[in-house]
């Protein structure tokens, strides 16, 4: 454990003391080292802990098989789950008391597997979330689409990607843009990530049935300006939140989809009529993480031109016979040449040309086709803009963008 943390659990019995300490100690390092999830994995013959830094799973721990059932047990405990059930998946929620002073919100996940119980603890750090849309990543252009799109009166603002791309990030760097005391802002999520100050805030709640719909038709009752949906998960959710967008309201919300032009034919799968989201639907914006090259370590490389050809740059990108990138290297303030991470971003407008595409229920082929007429970059052009600015590097776009899209 690193020389720095200096926890002050609270003991039980003799016997319990070194797991208390151990999962301090490690709840603390995850803090520590910027981790956004901190992994318990129980295997055959050795015990491991991972954590997800910078979107990557590394090792960092291997306790004895002794503890194996119960650092479970101590979590279990902490977040208020049953210890004795072990046959199911389990989840909760506990605190931690940072010695600054500052206290945490860590999401607790259980699963049985064949050698134990698994568990994931999500940090939620609201003070790390960046809450400014300026540094994000977004190009000058793209940010300026999303900052009219989100200051229009109504409408529906989505944002898609994968889980762990930053979508909940963008979201709050765009309620924080736009909130003062002169709007009523809610948001319903599950759960509440980063809490932020002036913003009525709601957790979905299973077991008393309150649910995203439920949330939702209770906002429209509370006189509400802008109305932000942590996921629309089902049709239900779709079209409550569309009917706000349809009278008055902004709302914000995302999706799983893999870009932006798929996202509306995502919404039409789920039963969505497509004149309701030609009406309401106004930008959709897709996202990504790539991890950042270390400013003090990078080394400079020449790339061919017929390898960024290979990888989706345009011709018109290449004026010269090579182009400047860097590569990652690793040194004592890094990891493998990565230190932090940055957005890739496609922001699409919806726009007059798109709404007839998707009256007449165009495929995703003429969406997409549509949205590079209007100058619609994709995550990996966005992506390799990043590369020949020296914040990433090609081999990291590669592996987290496809061709095309």
């Amino acid at each position: 454990m690193p020389d720095n943390l200096h926890p002050r659990p609270r003991f039980g019995t003799a016997d319990d003391a070194p797991v208390v300490l151990l999962v301090q100690q490690l709840l603390e390092q995850a803090v520590d080292l910027q981790a956004s999830d901190l992994h318990f994995e129980p295997y055959e013959h050795h015990y491991r802990v991972r954590m997800r830094i910078d979107g990557e799973l590394r090792e960092i721990a291997t306790p004895p098989m002794a503890l194996k059932d119960r650092l479970p047990s101590r979590i279990k405990v902490l977040s208020r789950l049953d210890i004795a059930e072990k046959r199911l998946p389990q989840d909760g929620r506990m605190k931690l008391q940072l010695e600054s002073g500052r206290e945490l919100d860590l999401r607790v996940s259980t699963l049985p597997t064949l050698f134990g119980e698994k568990l994931v603890i999500r940090v939620l750090d609201s003070a790390q979330a960046k809450l400014d849309l300026n540094l994000l990543g977004y190009e000058a252009d793209d940010l300026a689409r999303l900052v009219e799109a989100i200051h229009r009166p109504h409408g529906m603002v989505l944002v898609t990607g994968p889980t762990g791309s930053g979508k909940t990030q963008s979201l709050y760097a765009c309620l924080n843009r736009l909130n003062t005391a002169e709007v009523n802002i809610a948001t319903v999520e599950d759960p509440c990530e980063i809490q932020l100050q002036g913003i009525n805030q709601v957790n979905v709640q299973d077991k008393p049935g309150l649910t995203f719909a439920i949330a939702l038709r209770a906002f429209l009752r509370q006189d509400p300006d802008i109305l932000m949906v942590g996921e629309v998960r089902d049709l239900e959710t779709a079209n409550i939140a569309i009917q706000a967008a349809q009278t008055g309201h902004l709302v914000l919300s995302t999706l799983h989809t893999n870009d932006a032009p798929s996202t509306l034919m995502r919404l039409r799968n789920m039963g969505t009529a497509s004149y309701n989201i030609a009406a309401s639907v106004t930008l959709i914006t897709a996202q990504r993480l790539v991890r950042c090259l270390c400013p003090l370590c990078k080394a400079s490389v020449a790339l061919m031109p017929e390898v960024l050809l290979q990888a989706g740059l345009p011709p018109a990108m290449i004026t010269a016979p090579t182009m400047p990138a860097f590569v990652p290297v690793g040194c004592a303030h890094c990891h493998k040449g990565f230190s932090g991470r940055t957005g890739i971003f496609q922001v699409m407008p919806v726009s007059a040309e798109m709404q007839n595409l998707i009256l007449r229920d165009a495929g995703n082929q003429e969406l997409t086709q549509q949205a590079q007429r209007e100058g619609v970059s994709t995550l990996r052009l966005a992506g390799l803009r990043k590369v020949l600015a020296g914040i990433t590097s090609l081999d990291e776009v590669l592996a987290n963008t496809r061709y095309g899209t």
